[in-house]
């Protein structure tokens, strides 16, 4: 087991896309005062507010928060914030490229099901990490869609 990492990167996209995240912070104050006229004040019960603005904020976390990318020569890092992710190649049967970043699936093609079980590497900004990344990708788990 290697100490030091083949690829390490950090993406932030609160910070990295700033016009894009005023436009989701305001979206957010506009759902939050829609959602408390809604269950607070029209059906009084403050019990949904909360439930509801706390399933926004858990599901949109990762865009809030730093995301540091470790990749090892068996397995690969990912830091979030207070949550460590520590899996090996061995897990993951293709991967493939979107917008933003990364997929690695559980599966030998492509499924619906790659955002709950796969995992997800977002690239940094500039993207200078994502041609080595897929070099060490193609090497690690082979299949590439």
């Amino acid at each position: 087991m290697s100490l030091k990492p083949l690829l390490s990167w950090k993406s932030w996209p609160l910070v990295e896309r700033p016009l894009t995240s005023a436009a989701l912070c305001s979206f957010l104050i506009l759902l939050a005062v829609l959602l408390y006229r809604i269950t607070v004040l029209s059906w009084a019960q403050p019990f949904y507010y909360y439930l509801g603005m706390l399933l926004i904020i858990v599901n949109l976390l990762p865009y809030f928060i730093l995301t540091v990318y470790e990749l090892y020569e068996d397995r690969f890092v990912v830091r979030y914030l207070f949550i460590k992710i520590d899996r090996p190649y061995s897990d993951f049967g293709c991967y493939y490229q979107d917008k933003r970043g990364i997929m690695l699936s559980t599966f030998k093609m492509p499924r619906r099901l790659d955002a709950f079980r796969g995992q997800s590497f977002r690239f940094s900004q500039s993207k200078k990490e994502a041609e080595e990344l897929d070099g060490i990708l193609s090497q690690k788990i082979g299949k590439k869609f």
